[in-house]
């Protein structure tokens, strides 16, 4: 987990310059941290950006005790993590149980708020790995359901093209990480999972 390090400074720093008390806690890997319009995009439900390059939904888990301490209050937590996790070779299950894990973190830190989980992308980088990515989605799905505090952000279906592969114009060029069309994407997704209004 050392080679985190560098990130988890730098969100920590992060934090300690806001000007005001975050609400909303996006937390997660690099499709959070990227998001370079996110505090725009959600500024009406006072967002703080706690993603980190690279993170797995272990390294989110792991780190969330120092990350979360910056922290006071929330009152959402949306969350992006287990791409990573697949991609370093973790199976479908593990990935479920860290997440388990991690909610019971923020179970103890924040109570019953609710969070909800944007389920794992279908990427063209990491699509000789979609099996295991549908299969974590099922499984992360199947204990999202035993919780009505917790929900389930389900951004898969739409990030397909007509051939049932993923559009490549909500990808950047290495296929990974998010285009600003795949932000747009995620944007309407969310603020519809959260009821807010989605007009620009």
């Amino acid at each position: 987990m050392n080679w985190y390090e560098d990130e988890v400074v730098r969100v920590e720093k992060e934090c300690q310059k806001l000007s005001f008390q975050p609400e909303t806690l996006f937390y997660g890997s690099s499709s959070i941290n990227l998001w370079t319009t996110l505090y725009t995009d959600f500024e009406d439900i006072k967002p703080v950006n706690l993603g980190f390059g690279g993170s797995t939904l272990a390294a989110c888990s792991w780190f969330f005790d120092r990350i979360m301490a910056q922290v006071s209050s929330a009152k959402t937590v949306i969350i992006y993590a287990g791409d990573n996790d697949l991609g370093d070779g973790r199976n479908p299950m593990e990935v479920c149980l860290y997440y388990r894990q991690l909610i019971g973190q923020i179970r103890v830190k924040f109570g019953d708020i609710p969070c909800y989980y944007i389920s794992i992308k279908p990427s063209l980088q990491r699509w000789e790995i979609i099996s295991q990515i549908k299969t974590a989605n099922r499984l992360i799905l199947q204990e999202i359901n035993e919780d009505p505090n917790q929900h389930y952000i389900n951004i898969f279906p739409a990030m397909l093209d007509e051939q049932g592969t993923p559009a490549r114009e909500l990808f950047e060029q290495d296929g990974l990480h998010l285009s600003p069309s795949g932000y747009a994407l995620w944007k309407k997704a969310i603020r519809n999972a959260l009821n807010l209004s989605t007009n620009d």
